[in-house]
């Protein structure tokens, strides 16, 4: 790692180092801001790891390399000293012969410092291109598989529903894990993907808690105070407190997991006993999608396969065990 170089100007007993933290644009330095500046040697800083794809535009720099006023300072990942916004004005000092150049250090992960180049470039300076910022949104999609649509959008310039696309895609092609438990949202609030559990949470809450206020029930089954609206409203019609969302495909002989896990939580002797939903509880956390797999195979360590392996045919072994016994019970 190169050596950080400050001026005398920059150093202070309160703040030794400059820092702008928080995966946001940090605002102009200046002394109204309150950001403290560096001023580092411009062989200290490293160019990698750019969302542009094409480079360094050379028009660009020429024009910034001309302009008579003082610019911005560029931002620089402490860490390893990569620039995060101001790739072209670091070329521009360098072609004025510049030694130096004024930055704002950013205290974080190199993932943060990514999602942050990226936000500083769709909003202001030379934009990004579509495709730089498709495959951009791709990337944190893969970095934040827990980060919410929008979330993501809000980073990389795009609409949520294009975001959407790249994560179905992702999830089709086996790249990410199917079925993420949660994802968080832009007020940094965590939303569960699928909320079955959450809903089962509060059809447990409000048999003994009847009267019990919306906000009340959200907070104890972690669902939106809507989510809590709409079991009770379901269990007021005698409906069953889970929608069914997805349904066999015509000619089908074998409905999805999913839809079969919803018929038995529409069964009102296990939804209103305590047994009942115990067992449905259990059901929900041990219960494997089709081709959820699938998407882990490639993050197993070569040295746990067949350890792995011994725990999936093990827990086959249970379950065929549970069916056996089961179908003996019925018949």
């Amino acid at each position: 790692m190169h050596r950080q170089d400050f001026t005398p100007e920059s150093r202070d007993r309160r703040n030794p180092v400059p820092v702008a933290s928080g995966a946001r644009v940090p605002e102009p330095a200046d002394r109204e801001s309150g950001v403290r500046i560096a001023f580092l040697s411009i062989d200290a800083v490293r160019v990698v790891d750019s969302p542009r794809l094409n480079g360094e535009d050379r028009r660009h720099t020429e024009a910034l390399a001309g302009i008579g006023t003082e610019l911005p300072p560029i931002i620089v990942h402490r860490a390893t000293m990569r620039v995060i916004d101001g790739v072209h004005r670091l070329s521009a000092a360098r072609l004025r012969g510049d030694e130096r150049i004024k930055a704002v250090l950013f205290d974080g992960t190199e993932q943060e410092a990514y999602v942050l180049s990226v936000k500083a470039n769709v909003a202001h300076g030379l934009p990004l291109s579509a495709t730089e910022r498709t495959r951009a949104a791709e990337r944190i999609v893969a970095m934040h598989p827990d980060w919410s649509d929008r979330a993501i959008a809000a980073s990389s310039g795009l609409g949520a529903r294009t975001v959407g696309s790249i994560r179905r895609r992702r999830a089709a092609s086996g790249a990410d894990r199917a079925g993420a438990g949660s994802r968080v949202g832009r007020g940094g609030r965590v939303r569960p993907v699928d909320s079955t559990t959450g809903r089962l949470k509060a059809v447990d809450y409000l048999q003994g808690r009847p009267g019990a206020s919306l906000r009340e029930i959200a907070r104890h089954a972690g669902v939106s105070p809507s989510t809590a609206r709409d079991v009770r409203d379901r269990l007021h019609r005698g409906e069953s407190p889970i929608p069914v969302t997805r349904r066999p495909r015509p000619g089908s002989d074998s409905p999805p997991l999913r839809s079969l896990v919803q018929g038995l939580a529409s069964d009102p002797s296990l939804r209103f006993s305590e047994s009942g939903r115990d067992l449905l509880r259990w059901l929900i956390t041990h219960a494997v999608q089709d081709g959820e797999w699938k998407g882990l195979v490639d993050a197993i360590p070569a040295h746990s396969t067949q350890v792995l392996a011994r725990i999936a045919r093990h827990c086959s072994r249970e379950w065929r065990e549970f069916a056996d016994t089961l179908e003996r019970d019925a018949a």
